[in-house]
């Protein structure tokens, strides 16, 4: 076969070869996830978690952090303060050797610190390749040094610049915004990781303060209960059933620590957040088996002992004996292994072993010297072992039959002939009037309808065997295909785009908020991998003469009203609902894969999206009415 004459010219000089940080700037996703706000604020972190090192290495009880006028921030601790001296094979000062070469500081090798936080270790090297500036100041040997950097280059030299009485380092970046879709810091944001970081770090304050004009606020974390502290505030929007915070440390030498915090509460969804090295493993690890394990093990021992659960009963399954349980396990070791889709699952197989005996042990021993709360805890395992038969039994209504079963599909569901789920997606639509457009509009082939008459039930409030009951939650479950809990099933999912299309009103915010709880409670692998996505119907449509305009915000709307010619007459049209669209129109603006907008439901900050839901949805009535105090002036629009 000829060679294309034309063929582009491919051998040794084009393989490209990047000097220093160039492939963080040529790549930043691979580095800090995304250039969008995930990405903005993960700088922050990698420059927080270095201070953190210091801490856990016993050297630092102070962190602050400081979001000034021009959104740079400033991060500053009480620690040894970075080392200056001469690197003896590069030749540079040691801290320009943090800040200029990639996968260097004092976390690999062991010699620096024996436990450290941060998941790749590429810390402050990233954050200055990815900064138009960067300054460190460093107080140590009775001086205070100062390095400047820009976009990964240094810009000075190392220089004494004043005398010291005490150690620390500083660090101020301004993140880059030729990288940065938008370079605006989310104080909440930071403030709920802070907030975790202080939990997990007993005895070290962490302050935040926002400098910025009409934004100014000024928070200081400080936890010397730490974990302990952490249960409690994740449960001031739920009613505990014991008194005592169940709490048990173990150290192995200075190596490995065990940290398990735990309370049971009214509600019947489970809150166990696990942690290796600050790192919230969020996809589990060994040792959240051991735990889970010894749990199980200790409630069915205990029970059997004091004759709560005879001989010939049948014992507690593990759904039981954690339904209602708010739990922090927090493990420090000196080499993690992380492994996972997004490397958030901790693998070190001697965890384990290490978590299980340490819960058995401890658990067992609150358990005997507390019989009161040991009871009160068992009665609602066993009431939650009732309910699970119950359970059973719905369940196996809602089971899927097989991908060519379609006859066992909810008839409510408008199904698409494509069979790979990686092509298709499933619009979730409120109402059978926008659900009948939504049919006749869609693309047969790769988009499903299933629609949804009023609200689905409230499941922060219900049991299971309460929730398979319910209808509209047995169609969900029946067309995803995945089931739900302990037996969902990924690889089942029949769609792999799962998009809530709800009106942008009030009853419509709640249906959504209602979705995804249930999501979030009982299919979180749906929400943790990205499947979830919210439609954006237009709010306003506008025509001008043959000219049609869609709209989707109220910024949009004031913009294109200033582009146009205004003279001319106008006809604008505030959508309600789904409804006043035919399927034409909800096509071009909603469905369409090359118009539509869609966004994609992430998980970021589990403590954060658990305790949002307990207030929101719980029974709980004073912490729903300050949020709602708290942010009422920042929404806008709003339809009553």
């Amino acid at each position: 076969m000829a060679a294309n004459v034309n063929q582009q010219k491919y051998d040794a000089e084009q393989i490209q070869v990047l000097e220093g940080l160039e492939p963080v700037r040529k790549r930043p996703g691979m580095y800090i996830g995304s250039t969008g706000p995930r990405g903005l604020h993960h700088l922050v972190y990698e420059v927080v978690d270095n201070s953190v090192d210091e801490a856990l290495a016993g050297f630092c009880k102070n962190i602050s952090i400081t979001i000034q006028k021009d959104n740079s921030i400033v991060v500053e601790d009480d620690g040894r303060g970075m080392p200056v001296d001469q690197h003896p094979k590069l030749g540079i000062p040691a801290v320009e050797v943090i800040h200029t070469v990639l996968h260097a500081g004092g976390k690999f090798g062991g010699g620096g610190y024996k436990v450290s936080g941060g998941l790749h270790g590429v810390g402050a090297s990233v954050v200055n390749a990815l900064s138009e500036i960067m300054e460190v100041e460093i107080k140590r040997d009775g001086n205070i040094y100062r390095q400047t950097y820009s976009r990964g280059a240094t810009q000075s030299k190392l220089e004494i610049v004043g005398e010291a009485k005490k150690t620390g380092s500083r660090t101020m970046f301004r993140p880059d915004p030729d990288i940065f879709e938008e370079v605006d810091f989310d104080y909440d944001t930071l403030e709920h990781r802070l907030r975790e970081m202080a939990f997990l770090n007993k005895g070290v304050k962490i302050t935040l303060s926002d400098e910025r004009e009409g934004r100014k606020r000024k928070e200081a974390f400080h936890y010397e209960g730490g974990i302990r502290e952490f249960v409690k505030h994740q449960n001031k929007t739920k009613e505990p059933l014991h008194p005592d915070i169940i709490y048990f440390e173990v150290k192995k030498s200075d190596e490995v620590e065990v940290e398990v915090a735990m309370q049971y509460t009214d509600r019947y969804n489970e809150t166990i957040l696990s942690y290796a090295n600050n790192i919230n493993t969020t996809e589990g690890g060994t040792h959240m088996i051991g735990f889970k394990s010894a749990l199980t093990r200790v409630f069915n021992d205990y029970a059997r002992k004091n004759k709560i659960l005879k001989d010939n009963d049948e014992g507690l399954a593990g759904e039981d004996v954690r339904e209602g349980l708010t739990a922090i396990i927090s493990v420090k070791l000196t080499q993690p292994q992380f492994e996972g889709q997004t490397k958030t699952k901790l693998g070190n197989s001697e965890m384990r072993g290490m978590v299980e005996t340490c819960v058995n042990e401890n658990l067992m021993a609150f358990l005997e010297e507390n019989p009161s709360q040991a009871r009160v805890i068992l009665d609602k395992c066993l009431l939650t072992a009732r309910a699970r038969e119950a359970a059973r039994k719905a369940r196996e209504l809602t089971r899927r039959k097989g991908a060519l079963d379609d006859f066992s599909l909810p008839g409510k569901l408008a199904d698409c002939s494509e069979k790979d789920p990686a092509l298709t997606e499933i619009f979730i639509v409120e109402g059978d009037s926008a659900g009948g457009t939504a049919k006749s509009g869609r693309d047969r082939k790769r988009q499903a309808i299933l629609p949804l008459r009023g609200k689905i039930l409230n499941v922060e409030k219900a049991r299971l065997d309460k929730i398979l009951n319910s209808e509209m939650i047995k169609n969900m479950i029946t067309a995803f295909g995945c089931n739900i809990g302990n037996e969902f099933n990924e690889e089942k999912l029949r769609y792999h785009k799962i998009i809530i299309m709800t009106d942008a009103d009030v009853d419509g915010a709640h249906i959504r908020t209602l979705l995804l709880t249930f999501f979030y409670r009982y299919m979180k692998p749906l929400i943790q991998n990205g499947y979830v996505y919210i439609a954006q119907p237009p709010l306003y449509q506008v025509k001008k003469g043959r000219e049609v305009y869609y709209t989707y915000t109220q910024k949009e709307q004031d913009k294109l009203l200033g582009e146009i010619d205004t003279g001319s007459k106008l006809e604008i049209q505030r959508y309600k609902g789904l409804g006043e669209m035919d399927e034409g129109q909800l096509w071009d603006t909603t469905m369409d894969y090359n118009k539509r907008t869609l966004i994609q439901v992430m998980l970021d900050d589990e403590p954060a999206a658990d305790e949002t839901f307990s207030m929101l949805m719980g029974d709980k009535v004073p912490p729903r009415r300050k949020f709602i105090e708290d942010n009422a002036r920042a929404v806008k629009n709003l339809d009553i």
